[in-house]
């Protein structure tokens, strides 16, 4: 938990250009792009400007998409190795 209560494991944390600290939801980003400021636009159309470079909001948000993964129980008929047929109609 962090200082304030609240969990930042579902979320992450970035840093502002002012060095105030946000938690971002990686499942709301639309893309990020760097010039010269790193800029996450978000799929409401909100931009937020932060202070980690383009690969590193990349790496942040690739490490949270593995952990989320990695907490979820795997079973191999739930993965099935290769999509399945579509239907064909034979009337």
């Amino acid at each position: 938990m962090s200082a304030t209560g609240y969990r930042l494991d579902y979320m992450i944390q970035l840093t502002r250009l002012n060095n105030h600290t946000l938690a971002v939801n990686s499942d709301l980003i639309k893309f990020v792009e760097q010039a010269p400021d790193t800029v996450i636009t978000l799929v409401s159309g909100e931009k937020i400007v932060v202070r980690e470079s383009l690969p590193d909001v990349i790496d942040r948000m690739v490490e949270f998409r593995r952990a989320v993964l990695r907490d979820l129980p795997f079973s191999p008929a739930a993965w099935p190795l290769a999509p399945a047929s579509p239907r064909r109609d034979t009337t």
